[in-house]
C-alpha cells in the first residue's frame, strides 16, 4: 500500500487506551518527545515540554473557543430532536446545522427547547445539513447556548453524551474566540501554571483563532486521499500576534489547527495574513507529498486511525514513522484521542 491509500493509515487500538476524562491536572498528561534529527523517542509529561524545546522558541496556540453547540429538544409533535449548529457565523441570522430526528425534515419545521428558545428551518441545504432562524438575537443565542446546550464530546468518548464537567475541561485555558464545535485538543494539555513556566524559560507566546468545524474530523470516505475533499473552516490572526509569529525563531504550532492556520498563511517563503480581511476561509488538506514549510515544531494528540489528521502528522515526518510513534506509544499505554496524552515533534532542519 502507498501513502494515498486510505487503509494504510489504520491502526489497532485496544479500547481502553481511549480516554474517557482528562487528568486531574492538565499538564501532568504524558508526552512523547520525538526528535526527528536524532531518531530518538523520549517518555516524559507536558510540564516538562519547555526543556525539550529550542532556546526561545515561540509556541503559536488557536485561541479559538468551544461553544454548547447541541441542542436537544422536541418537535411540535412531541418528538425529541437534536440541533448541532455548526457555525455561529451567520448571514440574515441564518446558521447552518445538522438535525436529527425521526421523519424527514422540511423548510418552516419549528423545534422547541428550553428557556423559550426555539428554531426553524429555512432552507434544506442537502448532506444532512440545514439552514435554521432562532427566535432571538444572535447574542441572546449565545446567552441561551451557554444555559441550555450540551458540550460536543466525540462520540467515541463516553457516546457523545458530555456533562457540566466537560464545559471546563473540554476548553483550553486561554480560549478567547467563540466559535469551535471541537476542541484545539493539543491546548487542552497546557494550564495557566505551565504558560507562565514556559515564559519564565524565555520561550514566546503567540496565538491565532481558526475556529474547528466539524468537518475537520468528517471520515475520508475515499480510497484515494486524494480524492477526499476538506470542509472550509475560518481563520485570523491580529497584528500583534502577527508580528511575533513572524519574528519567531522556532516556531511550534500547538495543534493541528494552528498547524493548519499557519500553512494557509505561507507565501513566498514567510507568514502572511492581510488584517484588512478579518476571517479567511481554507481547506487546506496536508498528507504526505505536502511540503510543510511554516513551523519546527508541532504538539498534538494522537489521532483516530484513517483520519486526515493522522495524515497531517504524517505530511512532517512520514506515514511510516508516524504509525511505528503509535505503536510504541500504545505499548507504553499512553491514552489516546481527546482527552488523552500526546506528542512533542521536533522535526530536522530543512533546507531553505
Amino acid at each position: 500500500m502507498t501513502d494515498f491509500d486510505l487503509k494504510s493509515y489504520d491502526f489497532e487500538l485496544p479500547p481502553e487506551l481511549i480516554a474517557e476524562r482528562p487528568v486531574a491536572d492538565r499538564h501532568s498528561s504524558r508526552l512523547l518527545v520525538y526528535d526527528e534529527a536524532r531518531d530518538q523517542v523520549i517518555h516524559s509529561s507536558y510540564k516538562n515540554i519547555g526543556e525539550f524545546l529550542p532556546p526561545e522558541s515561540t509556541l503559536v496556540f488557536n485561541r479559538s473557543k468551544v461553544f454548547p453547540c447541541r441542542l436537544i429538544g422536541e418537535k411540535v409533535t412531541g418528538g425529541e430532536v437534536e440541533v448541532f449548529i455548526l457555525s455561529l457565523m451567520s448571514q440574515d441570522h441564518f446558521y447552518p446545522s445538522m438535525i436529527r430526528a425521526s421523519g424527514k425534515r422540511r423548510e418552516g419545521e419549528i423545534f422547541h427547547f428550553a428557556n423559550s428558545l426555539s428554531c426553524k428551518i429555512v432552507k434544506v441545504i442537502g448532506d444532512g445539513t440545514f439552514l435554521v432562524q432562532f427566535n432571538c438575537s444572535h447574542e441572546e443565542l449565545l446567552f441561551q447556548l451557554e444555559q441550555v446546550g450540551k458540550i460536543p464530546i466525540p462520540p467515541y468518548i463516553r457516546g457523545g453524551v458530555s456533562d457540566e464537567e466537560d464545559k471546563k475541561t473540554y476548553q483550553t485555558v486561554y480560549a478567547k474566540e467563540v466559535g469551535s464545535v471541537a476542541a484545539p485538543t493539543a491546548g487542552l494539555h497546557f494550564s495557566l501554571e505551565l504558560l507562565e513556566v514556559l515564559k519564565k524559560q524565555d520561550h514566546k507566546l503567540a496565538s491565532v483563532t481558526l475556529h474547528v468545524g466539524a468537518g475537520t474530523f468528517a471520515p475520508v470516505k475515499t480510497s484515494n486521499i486524494l480524492e477526499h475533499k476538506m470542509h472550509e473552516e475560518f481563520y485570523s490572526i491580529d497584528q500583534e500576534n502577527l508580528k511575533i509569529i513572524q519574528e519567531a525563531k522556532c516556531r511550534v504550532a500547538v495543534g493541528t489547527t494552528s498547524l493548519r492556520t499557519l500553512e494557509s498563511c505561507w507565501i513566498d517563503g514567510q507568514i502572511q495574513f492581510d488584517l484588512s480581511q478579518g476571517m479567511q476561509g481554507t481547506s487546506i488538506f496536508l498528507h504526505p507529498g505536502k511540503a510543510v514549510h511554516s513551523i519546527d515544531a508541532l504538539v498534538t494528540n494522537f489521532h483516530l486511525p484513517q483520519s486526515t489528521l493522522l495524515m497531517l502528522i504524517s505530511s512532517l515526518i512520514g506515514r511510516k514513522k508516524v504509525l511505528e510513534l503509535y505503536e510504541i506509544a500504545i505499548k507504553e499505554r499512553y491514552r489516546f484521542f481527546s482527552y488523552g496524552d500526546g506528542m512533542l515533534i521536533l522535526r530536522k532542519k530543512r533546507s531553505p
